[in-house]
């Protein structure tokens, strides 16, 4: 498996909600895809967190589920 650094830019105002999501639905993460790690900035609008997959194909069904609240970048790890 290989692994991926995602950085989450956390639309404005959506802060409570993204964590109101999480806490009721979790990462919503298809499976095969896992978390590892994360960190938030100290503003609170940007989360970097360590995935790992074998199927690069299954980030966007994730994005798709954060979609109205959170953009995404995704950066291989070589």
């Amino acid at each position: 498996m290989k692994q991926y650094m995602v950085i989450e830019y956390f639309k404005l105002g959506c802060f409570e909600a993204i964590y109101e999501r999480f806490d009721q639905q979790g990462r919503l993460l298809p499976e095969g895809l896992h978390y590892l790690d994360s960190w938030v900035s100290k503003n609170k609008n940007v989360c970097f967190q360590l995935m790992e997959t074998g199927n690069v194909t299954l980030f966007p069904a994730w994005f798709k589920r954060w979609e109205d609240l959170v953009e995404f970048e995704v950066y291989p790890i070589d």
